[in-house]
């Protein structure tokens, strides 16, 4: 063999001018893992094919250039050199042996991980390092037998899985544990993304979960198919799920649409962006997503202006009932409730007995109007539960009610304790009103019936998990449902005399509110509804009231003018004050609250008020409310100094701030961001130069920025890192290296910004909430209650109304009453008229009369008078004169209740024991023909004794009637002074035939109707002539019979 063909592993890496192009490798096997210093066997080394003939190679460079060895590069020849044929060995130094094993185990595919390790000789090779990295292909493992060898291998894996007795064993490498793949229903195996969605579902029980992926809300499974069947959305099955989805631009609109079926909806989204999961630890992973909404109706608080409001006076509320038992007394029980409306911040408690008929829990329900109810699954009554069971069927608006549950109620020590933290806790005092701060609102806490602290901390429990339970904590004070000031009308009462909905399609058209509401501002609306649903009692502050709308009708002063305007066109200030206090309130609804502020603290700006009385008025109420809002001016322009609103109605967050020192984490950002743009200005110079290009711009091709754009024809020399993004048959662009690098560090420079821009929002709201809400709601109260006084005042205005007096004497008076919402509804004029009740007349009047002879609607007629008059408004009459009623209580109508397993008599007889028992001397009942749901006789006689009660044992002021003359007729003798009969006037005529012709003239008239013409009713009614004239004779001959009858027993 020639020395040419012998050549050292070292030439062989080298480049050498001698060696031709065409000489082929030698063909002596080279081993990389011997030693030798022998450098004259060193193969030729490859030329690279790029390699200038001026170049080294980067190989060359490491190990040498010739194929001699130089001084430099001996140390690296002398370690890896090798010569075929020498079998002597130097002695290696423990780095050598060590370095030399690792390679060797490396390059042979060393597989003793599965072989246990053979103990150490004592006899170590020269340059061990003494340590145990024996290698079972080394001598020590060659010197046992291979049949022993494949023995223990055998023993190692039978014994898989189990502790070994060799301690040494157990330091060896573990095998790999195969990746155990979960297969779905579908037979295939879950993504990272259904696994994702599964233990959100089971994180989440009973909770529709809308997930944000992409851009689409997607619903999983069981919420696929609730969407498909309220959303009307197609669903689908992909891979493990049934899947249906929604834009991201339309969530709020399938949200409210949930909601409003009762649903609870909990929104998942994406919390990190690509931009920041590619430098996350999350690379390969989903993306990861978090719960960050939960909603119900009554904790969704919507957006400041939302078209999909539809009920102006009641914001949804949420309320929380406990229910306790009376030892002895078995039938009547004491239910606590407490009430808040997320949207306004307004706590109503109550505590009160009830019967078995729930009348009281009924009327305080109707008034509530709740759209969510948390109870308890145990302690509640069957009598309780079936009367939620029938009012959780829908709501004022249509929409279903829902029921929470939890377990069982508290321990009252237990309750004590969570409410006492709750509003003990400093973190919260930011968020918390005056009255919390001042540890007024804890007083007041203290003092809670029992039942009612219960129910407090379930419901802080239950709101805490939507984020919205510090509504608790802006009330300035807990408001009592019935209080002395208030009458309490009760269920029955709101619905027989159509107070808030009319009773033909449950509209509010035709009603006592639609009457009366003539105000500006939703916040006002809502005012003026607890006011029409709780009339005073209290004769001072009813008294501040009519003065007041009296005032404002007579006065021509400016400020009124002034008050008026400012009214006009505010928004629904009271919802975003909470949307603020929640932390939902956006850049655009903070743009249009505080405008409206500032409009309502400049309005008196040439004013100078010091002390209410300055305002000038006589009524204190209107004095009050104007010396009230100047307050608002100083801070709220203070917040407008901190942000520019232009910017804010554009709802950019991150230049939102006219001094970002406050905020530096964003002006930070912001630098960066600068930077990044400069460097790509640079890096655009650059490319310029490269592509001899002076005018090159960057170029955006849809959403994609800083492209270079270059074109084809052109031919330039394009760098091969350059990225291509698109082509077409002229041009193509392309992206640098630097720029995609400058574009994903742009790409996280703004997520921090937005994110830092997000926090330093909720940190400004949370100012705002915590140093001027008090003056802000106090302002909003003053506007709501300006907004009812105004309207009551329009309605006063109107043709016909006149301003009730109140007196001391036990009278009620009407001259010349109207039926306020029929003399509204009817083109033809109503037939007004008057009535007097005490004062030297009898306190109570039996009213007879024929069919449809307007019996209803004339005592409907004074009871609504009575209600208007204690609102505070004018009254449609030509006089009034009253002492205050406490309560008007009616029965009236007839209807079942399948729910509650009660008939039309046991509706009539359990409302009629309500009223009983209720009643006092200050009362105003109305009793629309009792016991005509039994027999004749039977209805009678329960007709006279409930009359008999009243007028011995209450003395109150009643209406009854009745089609009963034999009652009215008894009663009147017996009772002269207490008692007196009326009737409706009428004109009959008879005709040639027979039958009689009734003309109703409406007209209530002293006297007693001996019989109420209902063949005649049944007659406009269309009933077939020939069935009238059967039972007209039948009438006829059962009145002989009476009358012999009569005649025979006397």
């Amino acid at each position: 063999m020639s020395q040419r063909k012998q050549a050292t592993i070292s030439s062989f890496f080298s480049t050498s001018p001698n060696v031709s192009a065409g000489t082929k490798r030698a063909s002596a096997h080279v081993d990389l893992t011997g030693d030798s210093d022998n450098e004259a066997t060193r193969p030729p080394a490859k030329k690279s094919k790029n390699a200038s003939e001026t170049q080294p190679s980067s190989s060359s460079q490491i190990l040498g250039s010739q194929s001699t060895p130089s001084a430099a590069s001996g140390p690296i020849l002398k370690k890896y050199g090798y010569t075929p044929g020498e079998t002597s060995q130097t002695p290696k130094t423990a780095a050598q042996q060590e370095r030399h094993e690792a390679f060797k185990r490396r390059l042979l595919l060393d597989n003793s991980t599965l072989l246990p390790k053979a103990s150490v000789s004592n006899q170590e090779s020269p340059g061990s390092d003494g340590e145990e990295n024996g290698d079972p292909l080394d001598s020590n493992s060659e010197s046992e037998d291979p049949e022993e060898q494949f023995k223990k291998l055998s023993e190692m894996f039978a014994n898989k899985g189990k502790k070994s007795s060799n301690p040494k064993v157990s330091n060896a490498p573990q095998k790999r544990s195969k990746k155990v793949v979960e297969i779905g229903p579908s037979g295939k195996s879950y993504t990272p993304l259904e696994l994702q969605v599964r233990q959100l579902k089971i994180d989440n029980p009973g909770t529709v979960l809308m997930i944000e992926v992409g851009y689409r809300y997607k619903f999983f499974g069981d919420d696929a198919k609730v969407a498909d069947r309220e959303l009307g959305m197609v669903s689908f099955p992909d891979r493990n799920y049934v899947v249906a989805s929604i834009p991201t631009h339309r969530r709020d609109v399938h949200l409210k649409k949930l909601l409003a079926k009762g649903y609870r909806v909990g929104i998942v989204n994406q919390i990190e962006t690509a931009a920041l999961k590619k430098i996350g630890d999350n690379k390969s992973g989903p993306f990861e997503r978090k719960l960050i909404h939960l909603y119900t109706a009554a904790t969704f608080v919507d957006d400041l202006n939302s078209v999909d409001e539809v009920e102006r006076y009641t914001p949804p509320p949420f309320m929380c009932l406990v229910e306790e038992s009376k030892q002895n007394d078995i039938e009547k029980i004491c239910i606590s409730v407490i009430s808040i409306c997320p949207t306004t911040g307004d706590v109503v408690w109550d505590d009160f007995q009830d019967t078995n008929m729930r009348i009281e829990l009924e009327t305080r329900l109707a008034h509530i109007q709740p759209s969510e109810i948390l109870l308890p699954t145990q302690g509640l009554t069957p009598q309780t539960a079936k009367m939620l069971t029938e009012f959780s069927g829908s709501s004022a608006t249509g929409e279903k009610i829902r029921n929470e549950h939890f377990n069982k109620p508290m321990e009252y020590t237990v309750a004590f304790d969570y409410v006492s933290e709750f509003f003990t806790d400093k973190k919260r005092s930011g968020a918390a009103s005056e009255s919390f701060r001042s540890g007024q609102l804890m007083a007041e806490i203290t003092d809670f019936p029992k039942g009612v602290v219960v129910a407090l901390a379930h419901a802080i429990k239950h709101l805490s998990t939507f984020g919205i339970a510090d509504a608790f904590l802006e009330t300035r004070f807990f408001s009592k449902f019935a209080t002395r000031a208030h009458m309490l009308l009760a269920a029955n009462t709101l619905t027989n005399l159509e107070i808030y909905r009319n009773e033909t399609d449950h509209s509010v058209n035709g009603s006592l509110i639609w009457i009366l509401d003539r105000t500006k501002t939703k916040f006002g609306a809502r005012l003026l509804r607890n006011w029409i649903g709780r009339p005073l009692i209290d004769t001072r502050v009813l008294q501040e009231r009519v003065d007041a709308v009296e005032e404002i009708i007579e006065s021509g002063s400016d400020k009124l003018l002034t008050l008026r305007g400012t009214l006009k066109s505010l928004p629904d200030l009271a919802k975003g004050l909470s949307r603020i206090q929640y932390g939902q309130c956006t850049p655009q609804e903070l743009a249009i609250l505080l405008p409206a502020f500032n409009k309502i603290g400049t309005a008196f700006d040439q004013e100078n008020f010091t002390e209410p009385q300055d305002v000038g008025f006589k009524s204190p109420l209107l004095n009050q409310i104007i010396f009230s809002l100047p307050k608002v001016k100083e801070p709220v322009q203070s917040i407008m100094k901190d942000v520019h609103l232009k910017t804010a109605a554009e709802g950019k967050k991150d230049s939102l701030w006219t001094d970002f020192e406050k905020y530096p984490e964003i002006s930070d950002t912001y630098m960066a961001l600068q930077t990044i743009e400069i460097e790509l200005k640079e890096e655009l110079s650059a490319v310029r130069k490269q592509l001899r290009v002076p005018s090159l711009q960057w170029t955006t091709w849809g959403l994609d920025e800083y492209l270079v754009e270059v074109k084809k024809k052109e031919k330039r020399p394009i760098p091969d890192d350059w990225v291509l993004h698109s082509s077409t048959k002229f041009f193509a662009r392309y992206y640098t290296p630097a720029v995609r690098i400058k574009l994903q560090e742009k790409a996280q420079y703004l997520e921090r910004l937005e994110a830092a821009a997000s926090a330093a929002f909720q940190s400004f709201l949370r100012d705002i909430a915590a140093a001027h809400y008090n003056v802000f709601r106090e302002a909003v109260n003053k506007l709501a209650v300006a907004d009812c006084l105004l309207s009551l005042a329009h309605v006063a205005m109107r043709e016909g109304y006149v301003k009730p007096e109140f007196v001391d004497e036990d009278v009620l008076e009407i001259e010349d009453g109207k039926h306020p919402m029929v003399d509204e509804l009817r083109s033809d004029p109503y037939i007004p008229n008057s009535v007097q009740l005490g004062d030297g007349t009898p306190r109570s009047k039996i009213i007879t009369g024929p069919n449809m002879g307007g019996k209803s609607s004339c005592v409907r007629m004074i009871a609504l008078i009575v209600i208007m008059a204690q609102i505070g408004s004018y009254v449609p009459a030509a006089s009034v004169r009253m002492k205050l009623i406490d309560s008007v209580l009616t029965r009236m109508g007839a209807s079942d209740d399948i729910t509650r397993g009660r008939s039309t008599f046991m509706v009539e007889m359990s409302e009629t024991n309500e009223i009983l028992q209720t009643a006092t001397q200050d009362s105003l009942v109305i009793l629309d023909e009792l016991g005509r749901g039994t027999s004749t006789f039977d209805g009678m006689a329960i007709a006279d004794a409930v009359l008999r009660h009243l007028m011995q044992q209450k003395r109150c002021k009643t209406l009854f009637i009745t089609h009963y003359p034999m009652v009215a007729a008894d009663l009147e003798k017996t009772y002269p002074d207490d008692l007196e009969n009326l009737h409706m006037q009428y004109r009959t005529d008879t005709r040639i035939d027979g039958s009689r012709e009734i003309t109703f003239l409406y007209q209530l008239t002293s006297g007693l109707a001996p019989e109420s013409f209902g063949i005649e009713c049944g007659r406009l009614a269309g009933l077939p002539d020939k069935l009238l004239q059967i039972a007209s004779q039948r009438s006829d001959q059962m009145r002989r019979e009476v009358d012999a009858r009569v005649k025979w027993n006397k």
